[in-house]
């Protein structure tokens, strides 16, 4: 029989022979794990089952699955990864392991180093010794290479440590990054490693800057799982991979009741978390940019901050770059939902400029013309369509489209909550501004959500929930003026005048020649919840 070996960098695998060298000195390896190694290499980079390589290397023996893996890892410590370059030993979840990244090596005459390990007659005769076929494919062996970041904010999940010894909790991390980095997926404008490629790093000694150089990204997401009790633990912390600092962490404990149900909702609660982080962190980035080196998508980052914070004089500041940004990219649906969403507040909390109103309505159609991939485009352009058009029909349709697109974004699910508000949907309003919330509680847009809850408590007659609605919105963005007259309202049907008339003073700070006839005419609603409003304005002594 021909003798055959087989390289991973430094280290070279005689299968005849048994022995495992590196720079041509024997790497010392139990016999159990040698076996295990044999196997797989046999392979040739074919899946090898759990089932397969516990019948093989343990013959007519039943044991307990974690003797394999005790042995996996022996021998991923003998390669050594981070020297060699190579992740050899992949696991495929649930199923078994494949061996990697090995080339050929032309068959050798030479004799046993001293203390290599025989072959016994019986070990000779199994088929995980023979030699390959010569027509068997080689997979060169090459030194990982630097990939150029993609223009996109792109971003590596890595699978997530199991913590607590329990095996049956690996297919849970397995399970929940999978579905992570599905949802991230969604999000348009994030470039996302599939997990062919992340899986590659499971259970090795991970530095963030390679993976990211040899990923080509410039955010790595990894986390931990960890089983107590009736509970589970899972923590995940989003990385800048050139600078290795941290930009989001958080834990999740949870009662493990259902762990399919469980593992959906973390899955929500960290891509509904992640996606504002990443959001904030691409926005610093370009403001870090030289402006002679800007292009669209960096002039779009620029101008976030300001586009959907709802003011006349924040989108003065974020239109010159919007429209600089579809000069250069003139279907840039998420820069043309943005347009539209500063020419509502310039015209809603402005001068009621009809050429604002239409011009609003012109680049949201734009948006859902182009963006039918877009959450965010769809969402934005679907909350101007629905209020200054009233056309709820194309406004629920895109948010519908939106949210199966980026069913955790919690951008979609406030902008959806206040047009629901509006329309009188009042169940549905309070339960997206709820899942927005819990998705993203530090959101910058936390103040158009606390805002619809504030609405929609009112209308049901719940205002001691409007209140503390309204306040929260008014801290979030003390400039926001809606929530501020929704309060004065639910306080006014609360009796609490005095704290009415003390919010009245901070509304005519905020907008000096507000009426109660003027805010009418920019809302939305039925006319009998606009009686309601208005009867509790003019309660509070608000002109007419």
């Amino acid at each position: 029989m021909d003798e055959v070996s087989l390289g991973f960098g430094r280290y070279r695998l005689d299968l005849n022979r048994r022995q495992l060298l590196r720079d041509q000195r024997p790497v010392p390896l139990g016999s159990r794990a040698l076996d295990v190694l044999c196997v797989l290499a046999s392979a040739r980079g074919a899946l090898v089952t759990k089932d397969e390589l516990m019948t093989q290397v343990w013959p007519g023996v039943v044991v307990e699955e974690n003797n394999l893996q005790v042995h996996v890892s022996a021998l991923r410590k003998a390669l050594n990864p981070e020297e060699s370059g190579q992740t050899c030993i992949v696991t495929v979840p649930g199923r078994g392991y494949r061996l990697i990244g090995f080339e050929s090596i032309a068959p050798t005459t030479e004799e046993p180093v001293a203390g290599a390990q025989a072959r016994s007659p019986e070990r000779a005769k199994s088929h995980l010794y023979r030699a390959p076929p010569a027509a068997a494919s080689v997979v060169a062996v090459s030194a990982p290479i630097a990939l150029p970041l993609p223009e996109r904010p792109s971003i590596a999940v890595l699978p997530f440590q199991n913590m607590s010894g329990d095996p049956e909790q690996e297919y849970f991390a397995d399970g929940m990054v999978e579905d992570i980095i599905t949802g991230l997926a969604r999000i348009k404008w994030l470039f996302v490693i599939a997990r062919n490629s992340t899986f590659l790093y499971k259970r090795q000694a991970i530095d963030v800057k390679e993976v990211g150089r040899q990923l080509g990204v410039r955010y790595v997401l990894e986390g931990s799982v960890r089983k107590f009790g009736n509970r589970v633990r899972v923590t995940g912390q989003l990385i800048d991979a050139a600078s290795a600092s941290h930009v989001w962490a958080d834990r999740y404990d949870r009662a493990l009741n259902d762990i399919f149900a469980l593992q959906d909702e973390l899955t929500l609660a960290v891509v509904g978390a992640i996606e504002p982080s990443l959001r904030q962190a691409e926005i610093e980035r370009a403001k870090r940019k030289r402006p002679e080196s800007l292009g669209a998508y960096d002039l779009y980052l620029r101008a976030l901050p300001y586009a959907f914070a709802s003011m006349p004089d924040t989108a003065e500041i974020a239109l010159p770059l919007l429209e600089q940004a579809i000069a250069i990219q003139p279907d840039y649906a998420a820069a043309h939902a943005a347009i539209a969403f500063c020419r509502h507040a310039r015209y809603q909390r402005g001068e009621l400029r009809q050429e604002d109103k239409t011009s609003a309505l012109c680049h949201a159609r734009l948006a859902i013309a182009n963006g039918g991939d877009d959450a965010t485009a769809l969402a934005a352009a679907a909350s101007v369509i629905g209020s200054l058009d009233r056309d709820y029909a194309v406004a629920f349709s895109a948010f519908e489209r939106a949210l199966i697109l980026s069913p955790s974004s919690a951008l979609t699910l406030t902008f959806s909550a206040i047009l629901h508000a509006w329309a009188g949907d009042d169940e549905i309003a309070v339960d997206h501004a709820t899942q927005a919330l819990r998705l993203s509680p530090f959101d910058s847009l936390t103040h158009i959500t606390y805002s619809a809850l504030a609405y929609t408590h009112f209308f049901a007659g719940r205002f001691e929930e409007a209140v503390a609605a309204a306040s929260h919105s008014m801290r979030a963005n003390p400039q926001y003026s809606p929530p501020c007259v929704t309060r004065i309202a639910a306080l006014v049907n609360l009796g609490r005048e005095d704290e009415a008339r003390a919010n009245m003073q901070h509304l005519f700070e905020l907008r000096p020649h507000f009426t109660i006839t003027r805010f009418l005419a920019i809302d939305f609603t039925s006319s009998e919840r606009l009686d309601m409003l208005a009867n509790a304005l003019r309660r509070a002594g608000l002109p007419e």
